[in-house]
C-alpha cells in the first residue's frame, strides 16, 4: 500500500492588509513542476500590475509510478520576485514544510502601500498569506497518483468510458480519427486498471504514458 500524502483540497485565496499593503494569498494543487509553474503564470497574468507575485511550491519531481510510487524526489522552489533577500519567499515556503503538505504551489501578490514592513514584517505577512490560503482551500490525504493514456477506436470507446467511470478515477476524454483517454490513477491501482482496459478491448487498446 503506498503512503498517503497531505495536500490542499483545491484552490483557494486569502486577502488581508497591513499599513496600506494589500497582500493576496493563493494555492492550489499541482502534481508536478508543470503545473505549478502555470499556476504561477496563471496568478502573474491575473495581477500583471502588483508590486510583486511571489511564487514557493513542493511537488515531485517526477511521476510516481507502481515501481517508484512513495519515493518520488519533492522539489521545493521559492522566489522573492524582487522583495529583500529571505524576507517573502523562504517565509512562504516553509509554510508548506512545517504543515508537512506537498503537490502543492503557492503564490502571494502584494499590492505596495507606500509603507516599507522591514524583512520581519514582509516574512509575517507572506508566512499569514499562505497560512490562511491553506486553511480556506483544507488540508486532505491524498494517495499518489500517475496518468496514461489509452487510445481506441470508437467501437470501443463506450466499454473504456464505462470502465473508467466505474472505477472512479477521473479522465479527459479526446474525439478525433480515434478516441485518447488521459487518465489518472491511484498508483496502486493502475496496474490493474489498465489490464481490465486490455482484456475488456481483447488488446486492442494502446497504453501510453
Amino acid at each position: 500500500m503506498t503512503d498517503a500524502y497531505r495536500t490542499v483540497a483545491g484552490r483557494a485565496s486569502a486577502q488581508f492588509e497591513v499599513r496600506g499593503s494589500e497582500f493576496i494569498g493563493y494555492v492550489s494543487p499541482a502534481d508536478g513542476v508543470d503545473a505549478a509553474e502555470a499556476f504561477v503564470a496563471e496568478i502573474e497574468e491575473k495581477h500583471p500590475d502588483a508590486t510583486h507575485n511571489v511564487p514557493a511550491y513542493r511537488v515531485p519531481a517526477g511521476p510516481a509510478s507502481a515501481s517508484n510510487p512513495g519515493d518520488v524526489m519533492l522539489r521545493e522552489y521559492q522566489s522573492d520576485d524582487g522583495e529583500p533577500t529571505g524576507s517573502s519567499g523562504k517565509p512562504a515556503l516553509n509554510v508548506l514544510v512545517q504543515q508537512d503538505i506537498r503537490n502543492v504551489v503557492a503564490v502571494v501578490t502584494r499590492y505596495y502601500g507606500g509603507t516599507n514592513l522591514g524583512v520581519g514584517g514582509l516574512a509575517r505577512s507572506y508566512s499569514r498569506a499562505v497560512k490562511e490560503a491553506v486553511e480556506a482551500a483544507g488540508v486532505v490525504e491524498e494517495l499518489p497518483h500517475e496518468t496514461f493514456s489509452a487510445e481506441v477506436e470508437y467501437d470501443d470507446s463506450g466499454t473504456v468510458r464505462g470502465i473508467l467511470e466505474s472505477a472512479g478515477v477521473e479522465f479527459d476524454a479526446e474525439y478525433e480519427e480515434s478516441v485518447r483517454f488521459e487518465v489518472r490513477v491511484p498508483v496502486d491501482d493502475a496496474d490493474a486498471l489498465r489490464e481490465r482496459l486490455r482484456n475488456a478491448t481483447s488488446g486492442r487498446v494502446e497504453l501510453g504514458g
